[in-house]
């Protein structure tokens, strides 16, 4: 029997749109005559709200993987790796291996579609995910996608450009792409890139803009979508306090 976390995603067969038609493709092969997933409609479902957008988050994170990771035109081992150890620590091993096989499932259908067709899909799915899913959850989602690109330990200038092309169509602000791959540097310049200023900023103009991106990026607003997410949304918060941190303690020098 396949792992219970899969079949709530299948929502997306029946809900139309181009992330129903990659679904179709993406999951159909998993599922035999006799295995129903969970019906998502029944009025008994446990915290059915909080498991659709679990399912959604998640079936988004790995269409928008499967554009990020072969943004450079390579497959790499550290970015597929990346998704299978959350897949793995959110899910179970079950998932780990389902989430593979439906990536893996993902590239065939990139491949048969064409490179033109497949980046109007992802554009349009995007704008999809826009329509349902809150700010917080997009901003998650992007800051993940984010992570994968690192995994390498370098950043295409193709996966720049994967990232902001699906950050602009996800409706978010543009200098999220900047703040993004700057989280985890060292420099002062990308402490001012992830708090979204310049080194002319004021006193008052830092502690605004700290304040503001705590409230954005507080992991209670992702909490319901597992701990894994919730543990990546801690970890960009406190990014964003050491950047903060470092600016402060270099003007007071």
């Amino acid at each position: 029997m396949k792992a219970k976390w899969i079949g709530g995603i299948l929502g997306f067969v029946f809900g139309g749109g181009i992330l129903g038609a990659i679904a179709g493709y993406a999951l159909g092969s998993l599922f035999d005559s006799s295995q129903e997933g969970p019906d998502p409609t029944h009025e008994d479902a446990p915290d059915i709200k909080q498991q659709r957008s679990r399912n959604n988050f998640l079936f988004s994170l790995m269409v928008l993987s499967a554009h990020m990771i072969q943004a450079d035109g390579k497959i790499m081992h550290s970015e597929m790796e990346f998704m299978r150890r959350f897949l793995q620590r959110t899910f179970g091993e079950d998932a780990k291996n389902q989430g593979n096989d439906i990536l893996l499932r993902l590239f065939e259908y990139r491949k048969q579609q064409g490179e033109t067709s497949w980046r109007e899909q992802i554009m349009r799915a995007c704008e999809e995910i826009a329509a349902m899913m809150p700010e917080a959850e997009r901003t998650q989602l992007a800051t993940l996608l984010a992570e994968i690109a690192r995994a390498d330990g370098r950043i295409d200038a193709t996966e720049v450009t994967a990232l902001r092309e699906i950050i602009a169509h996800l409706g978010l602000n543009p200098g999220l792409t900047e703040q993004l791959l700057s989280l985890g540097g060292t420099t002062l310049e990308d402490a001012y890139r992830i708090l979204g200023l310049t080194p002319d900023a004021t006193d008052a103009e830092v502690r605004s803009a700290y304040r503001k991106l705590v409230v954005e990026n507080h992991p209670d607003k992702v909490a319901h979508l597992g701990e894994d997410v919730k543990a990546a949304a801690t970890k960009k918060l406190q990014q964003i306090t050491e950047a903060k941190e470092l600016i402060d303690k270099m003007r007071k020098q």
